[in-house]
């Protein structure tokens, strides 16, 4: 199951097909209400979208109910529907992830809170119904996402590091709860990506941060996840990997 999927250059729906394309059945989650809201890409349907996009290229992708992982219970359901389309789970991408940028001054207790209930609480109810319904005898890995708050500040979007800190933590503690179920956890940090959200001047500026001069794309996030979910990464567990390009905005 790979959450966050509402857009098709997005870093969801090139995993979906990137995991995809390696031979596992994967569903689809995302809630494209959101994506118009906060961040003005109208793709109704998104979701669906891409997962029709795929299916007619052979691949076995589902898609699942578009729902807003901030209502309690919706994500538990979302884990539900994803075990039972597919007959069971034994690989979990939380991918999804609700920001915005607040300067001091303007933090909300709403906001905040958004941010707490989609980033973490949502991904720990998450894991909670995964780890209800897998079969201890496979191999089982679950990955999740955080930005690059832990290697240099990103004091305009404080909420947003908050929540992304404590996927942190509840990566390096889900992997020793759960390493005696044969379940790995990791957390990538895949650095800025371009999914067409960033141009021009902006955009250019962002590609001199890195050494390459390029920036990262989704492609180079899906590498690093597929080797996790692979036999390849069967003894690693509670790390957090930077798959960022060696961008230099953390050396500034």
């Amino acid at each position: 199951m790979i959450t966050g999927v509402s857009r098709p250059v997005g870093i969801g729906a090139t995993l979906a097909k990137r995991l995809a394309e390696a031979g596992a059945s994967i569903a689809v989650h995302g809630f494209s209400d959101y994506d118009k809201a906060v961040h003005k890409f109208d793709v109704p349907n998104s979701t669906e979208d891409v997962a029709k996009g795929l299916s007619k290229l052979g691949l076995n992708v589902t898609a699942l109910a578009s729902s807003d992982l901030e209502v309690p219970g919706n994500a538990e359901k979302a884990v539900q529907e994803a075990a039972e389309k597919l007959g069971g789970l034994d690989g979990l991408i939380l991918n999804h992830a609700y920001s915005t940028s607040e300067e001091i001054g303007q933090w909300t207790a709403k906001d905040i809170d958004s941010h707490l209930h989609i980033n973490v609480r949502a991904s720990m109810m998450m894991i909670q119904s995964f780890v209800n319904q897998v079969d201890f005898s496979k191999d089982n890995a679950i990955t999740l996402f955080t930005s690059g708050q832990y290697l240099s500040p990103m004091v305009n979007e404080m909420a947003y590091c908050v929540s992304k800190e404590a996927t942190i933590c509840l990566c390096r503690q889900a992997s020793y709860l759960l390493g005696d179920k044969k379940i790995r956890v990791n957390c990538v940090n895949p650095g800025p990506n371009d999914t067409a959200y960033c141009f021009g001047e902006a955009y250019d500026s962002v590609a001199k941060l890195f050494p390459s001069g390029r920036w990262g794309t989704p492609n180079d996030t899906a590498d690093l996840v597929l080797f996790l979910h692979s036999s390849y990464a069967k003894w690693i567990t509670g790390q957090i990997i930077a798959s960022d390009g060696g961008v230099k905005e953390y050396w500034q």
